[in-house]
Order: C-alpha cells, then structure tokens, then sequence
C-alpha cells in the first residue's frame, strides 16, 4: 500500500496508489470546499453545486452525456459532500483510466450550470432533504451536530434548507466555485493499475487551466459548553433513535488512536461492549455503535442505537454506565487484544479495492497534509494500554462534554435532562 505524493507548478496536489494486480482503477478529485464554508445565506451550495457538475459540461452538454460515456465503460461513479471537503470519483477496468480521468476532469473543471437544470434540480434536492429526515437513523445525526454546535456551519444541514435551496441561482454557483475550486484546494488522487507517468501527463493537460486563484477559507468552529446539553424531537415513530456522545478533539490529536480502541472496546462489533449489553441481554434494539468523528478543528465521540420506545430510559441509563465503567475499570489484556484485533482487520478489510485506497489516502491529505500509512495507524493502535484507555475516558466522559439528541414519541426533554449525567 505505498503511494506517492506530488505537488504542481500551480499547487494542485497528486497522489498516486499504485495495486500493480489490481483489475480496476479509481480516478478520485477532492475539494477543500464543503458545508463549513458556507455561510447561511447559501448553506447547501457545496451539496448543491456536487449536483450541478453532474448535469451538464462544455463537453458533454447534458447528464444523459457523462452517465452514457461511463456506463459504456462499466464504470462505477459517484460524488459526496461533507463539511470540510466534496469528491468526485469514478472507478473501472484499470484499461479504462484514461477515460476516466478524461470524464472526473471534465465533471470537475468544466460544469455549465444550465439554469433550467439548477431549478429541476432544486426538486431533486429538496426531496433528497425530506428523504433523510424521514431515515429518524440517519437524521439523528444532523440533530445532534446541531445539538452541539448551533447556528454555525459545523452544524447546519450539509444539504442545506429547502427556503435557502430554492433561493439558489446561477450565480451563487459561479462564485462559490470560483472562491473555492482553486489549483491550490485541488487534489487528484488515482489508485489500481496504471502507468504512472502517463496519468501524470494526462493529469497535468486536463488541469493545465484550474483556476489559480486565493483559496477562500472558512471560520474556526466555536466549542461552548458548562454542562449535559439535550435535543429532543418528536416524530411518531415504532422505535426511538438516538445519540449520547462527548466533544472530543481534531484529527491532528495524540488522543485519537486511544479513542478508536474506547470506540472498539464500546461499539466495534458483535461482541462488544454496547452491542452485548442493549441487544443480546437486554434486547431493546437491533443497531448499536461506536465511533470517534473527526475534523480539523474538532470532533464527537459517541454511541448511537435505535432501541424500543418504552425502553429509552433504560438504555439510555444503560449506555452511560457503561462511559462510567471505562472512567472507573481497567479494560482486561484480554479484552484490549481483541478490539485491536478487530480494528486492524476491519480497517485493512476496507482498504481492498482501488477506491477505497483512493478516499483514504486523499482525505488525509485534504484534511491533515500529511499521508499515514495503514500499517503506521496500525502499529499506533497496538501501542494503546488498558491504562490509557482508562486515563482518556476519565478525560472526555464527563458533563461538561456531555451531550443527547433524541428523535421519538416524545416532547418533553425534562425526563432526559434529569437523568443525563455522569
């Protein structure tokens, strides 16, 4: 899994995964530009305008155009957005690269934002935005970045609001692309089987007029709280869902490798700690997890499960005491083992294919500017001891970091916010 890292006259980063066996190949081009440089007015703009790139090129004129050309090649393509960064990505036969760092390049520099498309999209979009808040699994987690962060960027909606989608025009699109899809904001990153030096060439003539210009940036994220913070929604739903979770810390933290073993020891599979207690002996709920989120300037840790309506109460008491039991118990040899066992065989699980490669190699760079390799997090993993893992949840798990969000058949928070605390 080496790679290779290279920096262009005009700023524009490349990475290159070489899998000299592999059958596929991945042509993947991240951002610097997502949800947390919006400001409120245009909240969802960086979702929107991920749409937008698919509609229409100079190129290839219509959607029908780009989705023909790669589905005649068997190609598997797709773009995402999230608060710090959106990607556009396209994966097949490794004979197909060309082609398709013809088509990424293209979708990337050359989108028309044809104003009849933007307003048939905006339909697209909003229905997109009620589909997820009709997923209550899903929507939690908007809820509780909101919970957390309030009017501010980290925790508005990335896909925005349907008032503010449906104000959007076309030229709120030409200036937020040209304030952030800059050469210096701009990584193209390929994986799989290729000839390294010709991609290069390829990628140094698609890219050979980005834009130049002074990167836009985006403002800090502010952290406020002095005590448990609750969030409570109601939807009439057959089961509750919910988040309990503590502000942690950046993705640059020491802490970090720690935390990814708390999150296993709590969350990281069938036999852990939330999984055995909420659905094998208690058996209030069919999904339960763990995990540390991380950004440049902050991060969550938390548990989310959704569980029985009668018994949110229950398990919400049940999960907090097992916070409290990491604070007050050395985690057994034994136990550690295996969730690092766990850790290191799920991540290299995730990193088979060209584009995985591609995503995890790429968001480090956009994010931190330095590459670590699965075997260098690995290694930090083994280093965790049960001693710092008791020392950390004493760190984090406490009130002042505490926080609850909550969509269900309920609309009094009182009950929560008596019993949320540790």
């Amino acid at each position: 899994m080496k790679f290779k890292k290279k920096i262009l006259k005009n700023g524009m980063k490349v990475i290159f995964v070489p899998m000299p066996e592999s059958l596929t190949a991945t042509v993947l081009v991240l951002v610097e530009a997502g949800s947390k440089y919006e400001t409120k007015e245009i909240n969802g703009i960086s979702h929107f305008l991920e749409h937008m790139c698919f509609k229409g090129t100079t190129k290839r004129p219509r959607a029908i155009d780009i989705a023909g050309e790669l589905d005649g090649i068997g190609a598997q393509s797709n773009a995402f957005t999230g608060q710090e960064y959106t990607g556009y990505f396209a994966k097949a036969s490794f004979r197909k690269v060309n082609k398709l760092l013809d088509v990424v390049s293209d979708i990337y520099l050359n989108p028309v934002f044809d104003e009849s498309e933007i307003e048939k999209e905006k339909g697209v979009i909003v229905e997109e935005i009620n589909m997820y808040e009709d997923m209550p699994a899903r929507h939690i987690q908007d809820l509780f970045m909101e919970l957390l962060y309030g009017d501010q960027p980290a925790g508005w909606n990335i896909a925005g609001e349907e008032k503010i989608v449906r104000s959007l025009g076309r030229e709120d699109f030409i200036k937020y692309r040209n304030n952030h899809y800059v050469a210096s904001a701009t990584t193209v990153i390929v994986s799989g089987r290729f000839d390294e030096k010709k991609i290069l060439e390829g990628i140094k003539n698609k890219f050979k007029n980005i834009s130049t210009a002074k990167k836009h940036s985006k403002k800090k994220v502010k952290e406020e709280q002095k005590r448990p913070q609750v969030l409570v929604k109601y939807k009439k739903t057959d089961q509750t869902h919910l988040v309990i979770g503590f502000r942690s810390w950046d993705i640059f933290s020491k802490q970090n490798p720690i935390l990814s073993v708390v999150s296993g020891i709590l969350g990281g599979g069938m036999s852990s700690r939330l999984f055995q207690k909420l659905r094998e002996e208690m058996g209030v709920g069919y999904y339960v997890r763990s995990y540390n989120d991380t950004y440049t300037d902050h991060g969550v840790f938390q548990a989310s499960a959704g569980v029985d309506n009668k018994r949110v109460e229950e398990v919400a008491k049940a999960i907090l005491s097992e916070f409290k039991k990491l604070k007050d118990e050395l985690v057994s040899e034994e136990e550690i083992r295996k969730v690092k066992d766990y850790l290191i065989g799920n991540m290299y699980l995730e990193l088979e294919s060209s584009d995985d490669l591609a995503n995890f190699y790429g968001s480090q760079e956009v994010l931190k500017r330095k590459e670590v390799s699965p075997q260098e997090i690995a290694k930090k993993i083994r280093d965790v001891t049960p001693a710092q893992v008791k020392k950390i949840a004493n760190k984090i798990f406490t009130n002042d970091r505490l926080n609850m969000a909550i969509i269900g058949p309920f609309k009094d928070k009182a009950l929560f916010a008596k019993i949320l605390k540790l």
